[in-house]
Parts: C-alpha cells; sequence; structure tokens
C-alpha cells in the first residue's frame, strides 16, 4: 500500500531538477560546480561523502519495505552452490566422465568428488524450497503477522527460498550486493522487493531488522558470517533472541566443532542453546510457528 502524497509549500526536489535542466547553456551553468548536489553523481561518489551514501543505502530499503507494509521476515541463508537435484546431478555426471576420461588428472578427480558432495547436498534445495513456501503461505493466511522470506538474492539455497515463495503466489525478497565478478539476482525474487548494496554492513543489518528467525543451510563463507554474526549479536544482548535453525547437523559437525568452542573456555555451554538444528522443512516451521503462537498447520 503507498503512502499518498501530502502537498507541499516549496517545489519538490525532482520539480527543481527538471527546471534546473532548462536553464541556458552558459561557462558557468555547464560547470560541475552549478550542478543541484543530488544530481551531481561524481559528488555524491566523493570519498568524503561516504557517511551519506551508508545513509542513504539504509533508507531506501527501509522506505520500501515499509511502503510494502513488511514487517516480519524469515531470513534463508545457504550456498550459492548447491543446485536443485536435476541439476546437480547432470553436474556431476559431467565431472565424473571428464575424471574417467584422465584418470591422470588430479584436479579432475577432485572436481568430481566435490561434485559428488554437492549433489549429496542438493537435498537442502529441496528442503529451502519447501520451508520458504510453508512461510509464505502462513504469511498469506496471516494478515496480522506476516512472514516474509528474504534472502541474499543469488543463485543456490537462496534462488531456492525465493523460488518456494513464489510457488505459492508470495512475495519474497532479495537483498543482492555489488561483486567483482558477474552476478544477478535470481528470478524468483519479487521485483519490487529487489534490492542491491555496496556496503556489506548496512546489508547486513537489513538482514536483521525484521527478522523474526533465522535459517542456516549448509553454505561457505558467507553463510558462516552471517551465523556467527547473529549468533553474537544475541550472545552479546545487541538484539533480542530469535530462533536460529541450522539444517544438516551431519555437515556442520564436520565443518564446526562447537563442543570444542565451550571445552576450551570460548563460550559458555548456554552459548551453544542459542541455536538449533534441524533436517526437514516441517520441523524448523515448526519450530518458528511455536515461537510466534502461529499454526503451522
Amino acid at each position: 500500500m503507498r503512502h499518498k502524497k501530502k502537498k507541499e509549500t516549496f517545489p519538490s526536489a525532482s520539480e527543481d531538477a527538471r527546471v534546473a535542466e532548462l536553464c541556458v547553456p552558459t561557462p558557468q551553468t555547464l560547470s560541475p560546480s552549478y550542478r543541484l548536489a543530488y544530481r551531481d553523481t561524481d559528488f555524491l561518489l566523493r570519498e568524503e561523502l561516504r557517511p551519506t551514501r551508508l545513509q542513504l543505502e539504509l533508507l531506501k530499503p527501509e522506505l520500501i519495505l515499509k511502503e510494502h507494509e513488511i514487517e516480519n521476515t524469515i531470513v534463508i541463508f545457504g550456498s550459492a552452490r548447491i543446485s536443485e537435484p536435476e541439476v546437480a546431478q547432470k553436474q556431476l555426471a559431467d565431472a565424473e566422465a571428464a575424471a574417467a576420461k584422465n584418470p591422470s588428472n588430479g584436479l579432475l578427480a577432485r572436481r568430481a568428488k566435490i561434485m559428488r558432495s554437492i549433489a549429496a547436498n542438493s537435498k537442502y534445495y529441496v528442503e529451502a524450497r519447501r520451508l520458504s513456501s510453508l512461510v509464505s503461505q502462513a504469511g498469506n493466511a496471516l494478515p496480522d503477522f506476516k512472514f516474509v522470506v528474504v534472502t541474499g538474492g543469488g543463485p543456490g539455497i537462496m534462488e531456492a527460498a525465493n523460488r518456494g515463495a513464489l510457488d505459492v503466489g508470495a512475495e519474497s525478497i532479495g537483498l543482492n550486493i555489488v561483486l567483482p565478478f558477474e552476478q544477478k539476482p535470481n528470478e524468483y525474487v519479487t521485483p519490487e522487493l529487489s534490492f542491491q548494496f555496496h556496503y556489506f554492513a548496512i546489508r547486513k543489518m537489513h538482514f536483521l531488522i525484521r527478522a523474526k528467525a533465522l535459517v542456516v543451510f549448509p553454505g561457505g563463507y558467507g553463510t558462516l558470517d552471517e551465523l556467527f554474526e547473529t549468533l553474537t549479536l544475541i550472545q552479546t544482548k545487541k538484539i533480542k533472541p530469535i530462533p536460529v535453525l541450522i539444517f544438516g547437523r551431519a555437515f556442520w559437525d564436520r565443518v564446526i566443532n562447537f563442543n570444542a568452542l565451550v571445552d576450551e573456555g570460548a563460550v559458555l555451554p548456554e552459548d551453544i542453546e542459542l541455536f538449533e538444528y534441524v533436517e526437514t522443512a516441517e520441523e524448523a516451521w515448526g519450530i518458528i510457528a511455536k515461537a510466534y503462537n502461529v499454526s503451522s498447520a
């Protein structure tokens, strides 16, 4: 629902910008110094304007999400490299065929081994898609407590989550970020809720500002970063506790030894109770629904 514009006494910024474009060309009006500050891209990109850019990057998604009346989100993280099962099986077959043709090539053998792991983990694409559908169905049925799925907007688990929302006709959010290699938002993000960020810090804030739960699937550095930042914020009471659900205990037990952190005195025993392991979409949704007294049916 869009907010109605109120009548202003002064001309709007856009009106003045249009008038400024009509000025007669002279050496003075053609000078960069004469441009309106908010229309001067070179000025806005100056190093000294970083605080302003930070503020704008925080404010733009905030205003748009408010206009769409989105107040409660379920954040879903996970690897960009986990494909849906059909794609993963095709990639595995190709990798194994290449390794078989060149048995002495260690790199091809290692790639085939990695692709076997990715194919095995493709089950999480299915679970992420299913969980997002369950969350989004509940959001559609609960106008007073609407859950909207938010992801990093990329491929893999993020794609699966945005796709699951679209499967049930629900909107979902994608918070993409500019990276030095080619990438784009996945096709399942609601276009009006597809955002692009320059600053990781501001993007992270938007992940958590409205978060009612964090769901973490197997992933790499980015996934670990978001998981540990959220756990740190809860541990230090910088944010209110929310359900933190970690999919696939077998994966995580291999990757991180949380009990070792306790044994070494690095964290308290209760700190590893800030999250729960889950294996299925239904299990995860049941925990979220119970936390907010929502029917999980």
